[in-house]
């Protein structure tokens, strides 16, 4: 395992764009190099410690569903070595193992959300409305109960720091239009669902997950980004599910418990940053849940 990376600075390749976690370099015209760098954040705030070996982590398990998911919607991967994008030492020190070497696409605006559980902000919808993004739901659920079907409910994309906001269907159509409204929906359920069968055999509940979807040069849909990882979906643990509570999952959820009662200068953290350090035994704890989440769909 390389040595953890919280930030990427290529000398090779023009950088795009910063996310959250990964960097995006533009190789050629029609190409981009997407870097899943170790840092990590909660409550929309940026940790100022990485968790070793998370990017690497991430694009193992997106590579992983992406094989699996192919035959349903093409995906944004050339094919091609990560380590073919940069020429000096230091710069392949930062992409191996972490890196995807993909696409240039127009992103769509939306994140296609797909829950085939209740919770998070669709459970908190739930008990006021009785519906999540306009979609009905039968009465009488709870927090983490399965759903009949899964749904569809997407979200706009909002800028880094800012929350995504749920919409319904008939405002995605309003901003994508009916025809590509429709596609995406089924193949973003499809995805979903082929996805959530297969971990359910490796004892893992998806209870839901957010896919990103771009246009080609051919205008052909292509499934794009980070695919079905921990850090884009909720992962459950089959054996400590339980309806009623929020079961543990494979993400930051240790991060967010620990976050909840850290204390700044003596007072708990406003969830604003900087971030309070974090202390190694947080680190390693994150860690090894991303280990055990891979580790488990893959065995």
């Amino acid at each position: 395992m390389t040595a953890a990376l919280h930030t990427s600075s290529l000398t090779s390749l023009p950088l795009i764009a910063r996310g959250k976690v990964r960097e995006n370099y533009a190789v050629g015209e029609d190409r981009i190099l997407m870097v899943a760098s170790d840092r990590i954040s909660a409550f929309d705030v940026i940790m100022g410690e990485p968790i070793p070996g998370k990017g690497a982590l991430l694009t193992k398990m997106a590579l992983f569903w992406f094989e699996k998911l192919g035959d349903i919607v093409p995906n944004h991967l050339t094919g091609d070595d990560p380590l073919s994008a940069v020429s000096t030492e230091a710069d392949r020190e930062q992409v191996r193992e972490r890196s995807m070497l993909v696409k240039r696409l127009k992103p769509l605006p939306i994140e296609a959300v797909v829950r085939g559980y209740l919770a998070g902000s669709g459970w908190a919808e739930y008990k006021v409305k009785g519906e999540v993004c306009g979609v009905k739901l039968p009465a009488g659920l709870n927090n983490a109960s399965k759903l009949p079907e899964p749904i569809f409910t997407p979200a706009t994309k909002a800028e880094m720091g800012d929350h995504d906001e749920n919409i319904s269907f008939e405002r995605c159509v309003e901003i994508t239009g009916a025809d590509l409204a429709e596609r995406v929906r089924a193949i973003s359920i499809a995805l979903y669902k082929r996805a959530a069968d297969y971990a359910a055999t490796k004892g893992i509940i998806i209870a839901d997950t957010k896919f990103e979807f771009g246009l080609d040069a051919d205008g052909t849909l292509t499934l794009m980004d980070e695919v079905l990882t921990p850090d884009s979906s909720r992962y459950w643990p089959a054996e400590s599910y339980a309806v009623g509570s929020n079961p543990p999952s494979y993400d930051k959820q240790f991060l967010r418990d620990w976050l909840e009662q850290a204390q700044v200068d003596g007072k708990p953290w406003g969830k604003v940053a900087p971030a309070p350090a974090l202390p190694a035994e947080v680190i390693e704890n994150t860690a090894a849940k991303y280990r055990e989440a891979l580790e488990r769909l893959t065995r």
